[in-house]
């Protein structure tokens, strides 16, 4: 895991924060990241991860990692791993600042019968729709319930029945007594708590009553001492509910809460209920799908952290919604994966190449540099044969203009190895070119001709007799519309049809049979590749494609 520093580059929550320790407000920065276990993390959720733990590593404090975890029929120990597992594998760590709202649910529990106490809450009957008809709208005022009314006594009766399992999910509910004529929607009179009879992953069964996230997460935040709560836009409605809960109850601290704008992705759906969608309905191949946004699927795509962290530093903190581009974050990606990764010869659609000149039982043997511009990262040694394969779209019988590849009677170089000019085709019974045969010339051993004539083409190849097969996943943006899920539109309907292609019959340089799965590699002229970390095993190479070397997406 990396412990490297993470450069925090000027927003307005670093300013107010050095503000605060300027006036001596806070002696320590405490954050928190605050995820709700009910689902795994995607690319927007590195945005605050990154946020909330690189400022508090920026001003020497400490961010906590807490779970929300107030809905069990919604939330899994499996997802609370992979939070987990995503945080650390981002670069950051919690220490020995773990915690769970949950663990929070007694404290809560007496703070909410203290808000009854004075008389700032009230048990109700109503049902889950009446107290949406009776809340009003933005335009209209709500109006109170019936049971508003109810005396302290008879509220902490009924919900100390509630805690104790009388009652069934939906029954009852505790509410805040607020205001009915607010503004504010999130003011008139709030629901607390809920009755929930379903196992808790943290906590199991000692509670059937559990405490409303907006209830629960700001008294999180003041029993941890949190000094700024840094939370998105959508939460700024929320703010003032947070604010009136720590002024009418006996916290221990005051934290206060900030919005920053959450990340919007191009060509992507961040939505919990359709992440969920792709992968019960099967048209994505689970959560770690390469094609997914989420952490764990870009992680097996072949996305590194730094690359990650990258972006989100590039992208910067503010307080305006705006849409980034996927080619920004895929770019963060190729910038990394360029200074770190290996050269290597693979080819993907092969075409065999037979050098009717060359020797049947000679080999030779190239010295090829891992990185042009890295020596330090040495070199490997590449097999030359008789036959070799090279890519199809790397031959063309009847050229386009422009085409400096291989074509019948031209010159063209083999990289690192000779200059080969093709002499003929054998075709199949469907006109199709299943064979190219050429001619080589011994003299330009290393690509160079003796007598200094031109040669404007060179490709690359893999020898016959050496190659491994692989198959090659090809991944590509899985919506084509930049925006699919924007409002009233189904989402589905701009599905990539091209989002993965599977090539089984790809060759390979023969030292890939030995690949790390968490080595990512330059397959020359293709792009940037890894294998993949579940399917790929000695015997079955399987490599997923992680990003273009260029941004295709460009020009369409």
């Amino acid at each position: 895991m990396s412990t490297e520093s993470v450069p925090q580059p000027s927003n307005f929550l670093r300013t107010i924060i050095e503000d605060d320790l300027a006036c001596g407000k806070h002696q320590v920065i405490v954050t928190r990241f605050p995820p709700e276990p009910n689902g795994y993390l995607h690319i927007g959720h590195a945005k605050s991860i990154c946020l909330n733990f690189g400022l508090a590593r920026h001003f020497g404090g400490r961010c906590h990692l807490r779970f929300d975890d107030t809905n069990p029929a919604k939330e899994e120990l499996e997802y609370i791993e992979s939070i987990k597992e995503s945080v650390h594998w981002l670069g950051f760590d919690w220490g020995q600042h773990l915690f769970y709202a949950s663990d929070n649910f007694e404290q809560l529990y007496q703070w909410a019968e203290y808000l009854i106490q004075q008389g700032k809450a009230y048990v109700e009957d109503l049902t889950a729709d009446e107290i949406r008809a009776y809340r009003g709208t933005l335009t209209e005022s709500g109006k109170e319930s019936p049971y508003r009314g109810r005396s302290v006594e008879e509220n902490l009766g009924l919900f100390r029945r509630m805690k104790s399992g009388e009652f069934p999910d939906g029954a009852k509910v505790l509410r805040a007594r607020i205001d009915m004529t607010a503004s504010n929607m999130n003011l008139r009179d709030p629901v607390l708590y809920r009755i929930i009879h379903a196992p808790h992953p943290h906590v199991g069964n000692t509670w059937c009553i559990y405490p409303m996230y907006d209830f629960a997460h700001g008294q999180s935040d003041a029993i941890e001492g949190i000094t700024h709560s840094i939370c998105t836009l959508e939460f700024e409605d929320h703010k003032p509910l947070y604010e009136w809960f720590l002024a009418n109850l006996p916290v221990p601290s005051q934290p206060r809460q900030y919005e920053f704008a959450r990340l919007n992705l191009t060509y992507a759906v961040m939505s919990k209920r359709k992440l969920h969608e792709l992968v019960n309905q099967h048209i994505v191949n689970g959560w770690d799908d390469p094609r997914m946004p989420t952490l764990m699927g870009i992680r097996r795509r072949g996305y590194t952290p730094e690359a990650v962290r990258a972006f989100c530093e590039r992208i910067g903190v503010g307080r305006s919604d705006s849409w980034i581009d996927m080619s920004v974050l895929e770019e963060c990606v190729r910038e990394d994966l360029n200074e770190r990764t290996p050269r290597v010869l693979a080819v993907l659609r092969p075409l065999k190449v037979v050098i009717d000149n060359y020797p049947d039982e000679l080999v030779d043997e190239f010295e090829a540099a891992n990185h042009p511009q890295k020596p330090e990262m040495g070199s490997r040694t590449i097999r030359f044969s008789r036959e070799i394969f090279i890519e199809q779209d790397d031959f063309a019988e009847a050229p386009p203009k422009g085409f400096f590849r291989m074509t019948p009677g031209s010159e063209v170089r083999l990289r690192y190895a000779y200059i080969v000019r093709c002499t003929g085709v054998v075709k199949d019974e469907n006109g199709t070119v299943i064979e190219v045969h050429c001619q080589y010339d011994p003299a330009s051993r290393g690509g160079s001709a003796a007598d200094g004539r031109k040669i404007k083409g060179t490709i690359h190849w893999v020898s016959a007799s050496h190659a491994i097969d692989a198959e090659v996943r090809l991944f590509d943006r899985l919506f084509t519309d930049p925006n699919p899920d924007r409002g009233g539109a189904d989402y589905k309907q701009f599905l990539n049809p091209h989002s993965v292609e599977v090539l089984s019959a790809a060759k390979l340089e023969q030292h890939l049979a030995t690949a790390d799965p968490e080595i990512r590699y330059q397959f020359e002229r293709q792009g940037y590749f890894r294998p993949d970390p579940l399917d790929s095993e000695p015997g079955r190479l399987v490599f997923n494609r992680i990003v273009t070397l260029k941004d295709a997406w460009s020009k369409k």
